[in-house]
């Protein structure tokens, strides 16, 4: 067979090519001692041992034309990757084949859809990011921001200590509503909104005594040391927010700018991360995904619908920045890799080594890309 020659090739929608072609029944044929071998291994008859059933048997037994159609499977296993490899496809996912024809000593007829790596055009990332790094704002972190942070704190601390009281005291808050009904617990209008919330609560005085009680044992000491490290913790998640709204906008006009098709198994296989994700965080609060659906009253369905633009707006983001690594030839650092990907394997022992070390190096791979364009 020539996989070149013998099959084509052509590109259609979402992404996707179509490979049509037969397979010579001698081909076909090479496949039928270890069909038949496999489809015996289990066979039970009467009078042999499991396993040691005589061919002549195993194929008078399941028929020839389902020992054809196995035998079918099997070459197109084997024919698959190598038409791949000919054609030079970057196919991802599974593909979709269909038998067209099938029939003994005939060839085997099929056709084959599978997704593949879009062809991206970029859109001139250096300049986007160039243009978009000169408008990137400066983190500052005021006096009335931390004064801000300082009462929300203190707020905070009135609030716990004063449920701490009155659940010593066994107090129970009540409150009669104009109808006359008593209502235990915090005081609601009769919209339901409380008539008295956090913001209502009389702070106490920042001293030297009340910040040796915030934080953990000998945190804090005076109320310089406090602020100043209150200030140093704002500093680092404003730094934070600054740079995940820079690098989003940066990417996101890339993207704009960009031309590509998306493959839909990619956002599938996001979709399938975000449910894995949530299976995992539902598992850790000890819930079953069943009754947190339930419990939404919520579908798989309906969150695949609901994550769909999320899924795929994730995937096109991966696309991209794999290219821009592509272009300009960025690689995460090896010895980074391995090293990273140790440590997360001693916090998840169960976890896929092969698996993990892929994940680490496109995550620091997409860390580098996003350092390259904030550099330009």
């Amino acid at each position: 067979m020539d996989f070149k020659k013998d099959f084509g090739v052509e590109k259609v929608e979402g992404s996707q090519v179509k490979i049509t072609g037969e397979i010579p029944y001698e081909e076909v044929a090479k496949h039928r001692a270890k069909t038949i071998k496999a489809l015996g291994k289990n066979m039970k008859v009467d009078g042999f041992r499991e396993g040691h059933v005589p061919e002549a048997i195993v194929v008078q037994k399941i028929g020839e034309m389902a020992l054809l159609t196995e035998m079918a499977e099997s070459a197109l296993a084997a024919t698959y990757p190598e038409i791949l490899k000919a054609h030079k496809i970057d196919a991802i996912g599974h593909p979709k084949i269909e038998i067209t024809k099938i029939a003994l000593e005939n060839p085997l007829g099929f056709t084959a859809h599978v997704a593949v790596l879009p062809e991206i055009k970029l859109a001139d990332y250096k300049k986007i990011a160039k243009t978009l790094n000169k408008e990137k704002e400066d983190v500052l972190v005021t006096d009335e921001d931390v004064e801000k942070q300082v009462n929300d704190i203190l707020r905070q601390k009135a609030a716990y200590e004063r449920l701490q009281k009155k659940a010593q005291s066994g107090e129970k808050e009540s409150h009669t509503h104009a109808d006359g009904t008593v209502h235990e617990g915090p005081a609601h209008d009769d919209s339901g909104k409380p008539l008295e919330d956090i913001n209502d609560l009389e702070i106490p005085e920042l001293t030297d005594e009340v910040v040796k009680t915030l934080g953990a044992p000998g945190q804090f000491e005076t109320v310089d040391d406090f602020k100043t490290k209150l200030r140093e913790h704002l500093e680092i998640e404003k730094k934070r927010e600054a740079e995940a709204k820079h690098r989003a906008a940066v990417t996101d006009k890339i993207i704009e700018e960009s031309q590509f098709e998306i493959p839909q198994v990619l956002v599938d296989s996001e979709i399938g991360q975000m449910f894995s994700q949530m299976e995992e965080d539902i598992k850790r609060a000890n819930l079953s995904m069943d009754d947190y659906l339930n419990h939404m009253k919520k579908t798989r369905e309906d969150l695949k619908k609901e994550w769909a633009p999320t899924a795929e707006k994730r995937a096109r983001l991966q696309l991209v920045l794999n290219e821009i690594a592509k272009s300009e030839e960025i690689l995460p650092d090896p010895a980074k890799v391995e090293e990273e990907a140790k440590h997360l394997l001693e916090h998840y022992k169960n976890a896929d080594a092969t698996r993990v070390k892929i994940y680490v190096a496109s995550v620091m791979q997409n860390d580098e890309v996003m350092k390259f364009l904030e550099s330009q």
